[in-house]
């Protein structure tokens, strides 16, 4: 025991003195994955841009006001979410960015391949991350994770990285 820890005492001088490089620890990720902060003000952003001219439409014009909307919650939020989820394939499908994507550099790439994903995975994504939503646990798995991937990410195996 005191020989290792002689030999650790002497190993810091020596990377203290200039001796010898402090070697960083390689990253274990092939990807830059976004940060948590990075991905939830791209989620507030794609809130205000994309879901509250859908959520405006379906209350004040479909439903014809909030007491309609109350009287009818469920229907409201599926008229609010089946459009929402095909304006945001139809983005990522195109560029593999929403606005709050494009707005902080992000992108969404296939952990398999590296490229875009496919129509299907990116479809099957949004339906996933819309019931993560509501179980909680699939959102909130990204504050956990070092790669601060969510349960539909590691669900589609999809990822959301830094725009080089």
């Amino acid at each position: 025991m005191a020989k290792q820890s002689s030999s650790k005492k002497q190993r810091f001088r020596d990377i203290k003195q200039g001796k010898e490089a402090h070697k960083k620890p390689s990253t274990q990720y092939k990807y830059p994955y976004a940060k948590v902060s990075e991905k939830m003000k791209a989620f507030l952003t794609d809130s205000f841009m994309l879901m509250m001219p859908i959520m405006y439409i379906v209350v004040y014009l479909i439903m014809d006001g909030r007491e309609g909307f109350g009287e009818h919650k469920l229907l409201g939020w599926i008229a609010i979410f089946i459009p929402l989820i095909i304006v945001q394939t139809l983005f990522m499908t195109k560029t593999a960015q929403t606005p709050g994507y494009r707005a902080y550099n992000l992108k969404l790439i296939d952990e398999n391949t590296g490229e875009k994903p496919t129509l299907f995975i990116i479809l099957f994504r949004n339906f996933c991350a819309m019931l993560s939503f509501f179980t909680f646990f699939g959102w909130t798995m990204m504050f956990f994770r070092k790669d601060a991937k969510t349960l539909h990410d590691l669900l589609s195996r999809t990822a959301v990285i830094r725009k080089s």
